[in-house]
C-alpha cells in the first residue's frame, strides 16, 4: 500500500476524533460546574446547621443533615462520571495511537519488501544482459576465425574492428528499477480491545457499568437501549440480573 493510501486511511479514521474529544471535555467541564454548585450548597447548609444548632428542632437538624448527605452522594456520582469520561477519552486517543504504530510498522515492511524485489529484478536483468553480451562476443570471434581461415585481408581488418573495446553497448544504470503496485485492504487491528455485549470495538457514545466487578465494563448506548446518559448509577443488564438474584 502506498504511503498516500496509509495517510488517507488514517486521516479518515481520526476525522471525528476532535469532535468526540471536545464533547467529552465539555461534559467533564459541566460535571465540574455541577460539583462546585453542590459544594456551595453543602457549605451553606453546614453554616446554617452550626449557627442555628441550639434553636433548631431535632427534625430540622435531621432534615439538614439529610440534605448534606444527598449533596455529597450526588457530588460523588458526578466525580465517578467524570472519571469514566476521562477513561473513555484516554482509550479513544490510545486506540488511534496504536493504529498509527501498526500502520507505520506495516508501511516500513512494505518498503523493505519493495526494495528486495527491486534488487532481485536488477540482479536478474544484469545477468541476462551479460549472457547476451557474451554470446555476441562468441559469435564475433567465430566470424573472425572464419575470416582468418579464408585469408582475406579486408575481411580480417573489418572483423577485428568489431572486437575493439567500447564498441558494445552497456545496459542503462536505471534499467530494472521497476516498483510494482501493491494494493492491500486495511485489516482490523487484532490487538484492539472489544467491549459491550456485541463484542465490538469502541465507537460512538458509550457508558460504563458502575459495578466494579463487571467483566465487560463499557457498553454502546444502542446495545443497551440508551439514547441519553442516565442520572445516578447505572448497571448493565447482566449485573442488574445478578443484583436481583442476590
Amino acid at each position: 500500500m502506498a504511503a498516500g493510501m496509509y495517510l488517507e486511511h488514517y486521516l479518515d479514521s481520526i476525522e471525528n476524533l476532535p469532535f468526540e474529544l471536545q464533547r467529552n471535555f465539555n461534559l467533564m467541564r459541566d460535571l465540574d460546574q455541577r460539583t462546585e454548585d453542590l459544594k456551595g450548597q453543602i457549605d451553606n447548609l453546614a453554616k446554617e446547621y452550626t449557627s442555628n444548632a441550639r434553636t433548631l428542632s431535632s427534625e430540622q437538624k435531621l432534615s439538614i443533615l439529610r440534605q448534606i448527605q444527598q449533596s455529597f452522594s450526588k457530588s460523588k456520582e458526578f466525580g465517578d462520571d467524570k472519571v469514566q469520561l476521562a477513561m473513555q477519552t484516554y482509550e479513544m486517543v490510545d486506540k488511534h495511537i496504536r493504529r498509527l504504530d501498526t500502520d507505520l510498522a506495516r508501511f516500513e515492511a512494505d518498503l523493505k519488501e519493495k526494495q528486495i524485489e527491486s534488487t532481485d529484478y536488477d540482479s536478474a536483468s544484469s545477468k541476462g544482459d551479460s549472457r547476451v553480451q557474451k554470446e555476441k562476443v562468441a559469435k564475433t570471434r567465430s566470424k573472425v576465425k572464419s575470416s582468418d581461415e579464408d585469408g582475406s585481408p579486408k575481411s580480417v581488418q573489418k572483423k577485428v574492428k568489431l572486437l575493439q573495446p567500447g564498441e558494445f553497448s552497456t545496459p542503462a544504470a536505471n534499467f530494472g528499477n521497476v516498483h510494482p503496485s501493491d494494493v492491500l485492504d486495511m485489516p482490523v487491528d487484532p490487538n484492539e480491545p472489544t467491549y459491550c455485549l456485541c463484542h465490538q470495538v469502541s465507537y460512538g457514545e458509550m457508558i460504563g457499568c458502575d459495578n466494579t466487578d463487571c467483566s465487560i465494563e463499557w457498553f454502546h448506548f444502542a446495545c443497551v437501549g440508551l439514547t441519553t446518559k442516565p442520572r445516578g448509577k447505572w448497571y448493565c443488564p447482566r449485573c442488574t440480573q445478578d443484583r436481583k438474584r442476590k
